[in-house]
């Protein structure tokens, strides 16, 4: 009987990146299912950032393999038309919201463009599809009219994640998506993003270096220092019973009074 099972959403294999002598990152490997989510943790500097932006096609490796959705990743750069051609299998979304949106642009042009150029949407069911797009990020007509600067930063994410979601993308890399917010916001794209999930069968590789925000979203966790994974396993085996030095230095770093991995991950 043939094997009917879906492909990894992301395979990543023996991963480097060399910028001159410097080696950012080196022989990493990523596996990740379809509707599955991994958070890659570890301090600034450690490689996790340069990793998914390779991941995203955003850094050209200088060795290695990646496939998404059983499908190789070229090691070249690509024109514009092949980079929209693969904007549905992976999307990114960065840590500063407002960087990454045109601030002369409102909210609902901005999705509006994406689904324009992404889909045949035209005319009212453009329109609908924009609004239904930012009701599910938990946006209205206010919000959808204003430009960038009159939202708060967790409105801003709000607008990254809609954006990105509407080519439905196999794979969503979100690189310190709420490192920049209040502890409530936070909680409340947490919550967003399990929505997300919980509506489609998207994976999420989530680059963090806040090992008390993971255990929320992610089953698996695969932890970088200097450029290499130390350990990797299931969220909670991890955090509960860590092997390499490292992880249990992150651990002890943890800036929460009282933190502890099991009685968060099921609170």
């Amino acid at each position: 009987m043939p094997d009917t099972a879906p492909p990894p959403a992301l395979e990543a294999s023996g991963l480097r990146k060399a910028f001159g002598d410097f080696v950012a990152v080196d022989d990493v490997s990523l596996t990740l299912a379809p509707g599955a989510s991994l958070a890659v943790v570890g301090e600034s500097g450690s490689g996790k950032t340069t990793a998914a932006r390779m991941i995203a096609g955003l850094e050209v490796p200088t060795a290695g393999t990646i496939r998404w959705n059983g499908q190789g990743l070229p090691r070249r750069r690509v024109r514009a038309a092949e980079r929209g051609r693969r904007a549905r299998d992976v999307q990114m979304v960065f840590q500063d919201p407002y960087a990454s949106l045109d601030r002369h642009q409102r909210v609902d042009d901005c999705i509006r463009e994406v689904l324009a150029l992404h889909t045949d949407l035209r005319g009212s069911e453009l329109t609908r599809r924009t609004a239904e797009l930012l009701d599910q990020v938990g946006l209205g007509s206010r919000q959808a009219r204003s430009l960038p600067r009159a939202l708060s930063g967790g409105q801003r994410q709000r607008v990254a994640i809609a954006r990105a979601v509407a080519v439905q993308p196999r794979l969503l890399v979100l690189d310190e998506a709420v490192a920049a917010l209040d502890v409530s916001v936070q909680a409340q794209i947490i919550t967003l993003l399990q929505d997300l999930r919980e509506q489609s069968d998207i994976s999420y590789l989530f680059i963090t270096h806040d090992l008390g925000i993971v255990q929320h979203i992610c089953e698996d966790i695969a932890v970088m220092h200097r450029g290499r994974i130390v350990e990797q396993g299931p969220t909670l085996s991890v955090l509960e019973q860590p092997h390499d030095p490292y992880t249990r230095t992150l651990i002890d770093s943890v800036p929460r009074q009282g933190w502890k991995p099991r009685r968060r991950a099921t609170a």
